[in-house]
């Protein structure tokens, strides 16, 4: 999940603009180029630059910014849409698909992805997207000097959480926890791993139209949450400074300041530790605990390719990106973990990311983002929807609110949002 705003009219202006001059540019010099927008930025663009690089026309690439939907809406309104986006959310695709923005694309014969992923990209019998990156967003990041035994199950990680607070507090230690809880998709990827292992068959049904947001699952999953959070000591700083806390603040408390032993995040964690890493020490990471021993089940989020109607060379240069050795140039830097089942293990750089690649082939355990899944304004951005609610749920819970008390609120505003979305009550 990335951060998306509502566009202003400076922000549509904007988008257009640079809509127009991209369009100049791309047909500048002969023939035009396919043009694709992203929301991927440094490091991540510039790697997805080399893998467009073999394709066999030319591929203008165009980084949206985080708000990828305004700057497309933006776009389609000026008439100079891209041939082609990569999309964060599953929603935007049916949307986008509904709205007949779209053109339908066909993946290569060699693609395949874990079961119930592509049906996320369909609307109306019609596949309108291809995953191209997957994100396993079921990690616990340490450094193995700070945190001996890693925690084998939830009531585990919740002990081993109150004995690290209890010396932080008596010795002025590292806090157990980093978390960048500013950034609102922090706290719901916590609220979708602890859902999808105490109630693993509700989990899904809570995007769908009329679910239950105030039924026992949500009041469960919460209840283990503010079990945890509301552990004294638990967070660097305290609740409210967890609350001014940015994603990346949080990893560099973990692997540079030393401030926190352990971060839940997800395997591009790793693009972040880089530029931070103090001395030769890497962080290492373990499955996020459930009930049960060796991990619950695996939460992961995806970027999907899509090809706009009356797109020049769209639709094939999607079918392109879902060829197993398209992406080769960004597997052999790092940083990319592929949606394609079909993609070879040993393609992987390191044993981690090989690790990770196999994980998410393992039947029977992978849920999707579910805030990714959610409609309109409820699916969460800066300030609103389940983003908000969320933020609202941890500030009640470290701040000494009783538990029933805060499950009660957030479940009833999350009722609300989802009813006012019209995909709940």
């Amino acid at each position: 999940m990335r951060p998306a705003a509502r566009a202003s009219r400076r922000t549509l202006l904007r988008a257009a603009a640079a809509g127009a001059t991209a369009l100049a540019t791309g047909c500048s010099g002969g023939a035009r180029s396919v043009q694709v927008a992203v929301v991927w930025s440094t490091s991540e663009l510039d790697r997805f630059r080399d893998v467009v690089a073999g394709y066999p026309a030319p591929v203008q690439v165009v980084s949206a910014g985080n708000d990828i939907d305004a700057f497309l809406r933006a776009r389609h309104l000026a008439g100079t849409s891209p041939d082609v986006a990569i999309l964060p959310r599953p929603g935007l695709v049916t949307e986008y698909a509904q709205r007949g923005w779209l053109s339908p694309v066909r993946p290569s014969t060699g693609y395949a992805v874990p079961s119930g992923l592509g049906e996320l990209l369909t609307a109306e019998e019609q596949r309108y997207g291809v995953w191209v990156k997957a994100a396993h967003k079921s990690l616990v990041w340490h450094l193995p000097s700070m945190l001996a035994a890693q925690p084998a199950n939830w009531d585990a990680l919740v002990q081993r959480t109150k004995e690290l607070g209890a010396r932080a507090r008596r010795d002025g230690g590292p806090a157990p926890l980093a978390i960048g809880a500013a950034d609102g998709w922090v706290l719901t990827d916590w609220f979708e791993n602890v859902l999808a292992d105490v109630a693993p068959e509700s989990y899904h049904t809570l995007a769908q139209p009329g679910a239950d947001w105030q039924g026992q699952p949500v009041r469960e999953a919460l209840d283990r949450l503010a079990g945890l959070w509301s552990i004294d000591g638990a967070f660097v700083g305290g609740g409210r400074r967890a609350l001014l806390t940015q994603y990346e603040e949080a990893v560099i408390q973990v692997v540079h300041t030393r401030r926190a032993v352990m971060l839940l995040g997800a395997d591009f964690t790793a693009d972040v530790v880089g530029p931070f890493q103090r001395g030769p020490e890497a962080p290492v990471t373990f499955r996020f605990p459930g009930t049960r021993s060796g991990g619950g089940p695996l939460i992961v989020g995806g970027d999907a390719a899509v090809a706009f109607a009356d797109a020049r060379g769209g639709v094939e240069l999607v079918e392109w990106l879902t060829r197993a050795e398209s992406f080769q140039p960004w597997l052999r830097e790092g940083g990319y973990l592929s949606p394609n089942t079909n993609v070879s293990i040993s393609s992987y750089k390191d044993g981690v990311a090989q690790g990770l690649a196999m994980e998410m082939r393992a039947p029977g355990t992978l849920r999707f983002d579910l805030s990714d899944q959610l409609p309109g304004a409820f699916t969460g951005s800066d300030g609103v929807g389940i983003w908000r609610i969320m933020q609202g749920f941890f500030a009640d819970v470290t701040d000494g609110v009783r538990a029933s008390e805060a499950i009660r609120r957030a479940t009833g505003l999350l009722a609300a949002a989802a009813d006012s979305a019209g995909g709940g009550r």
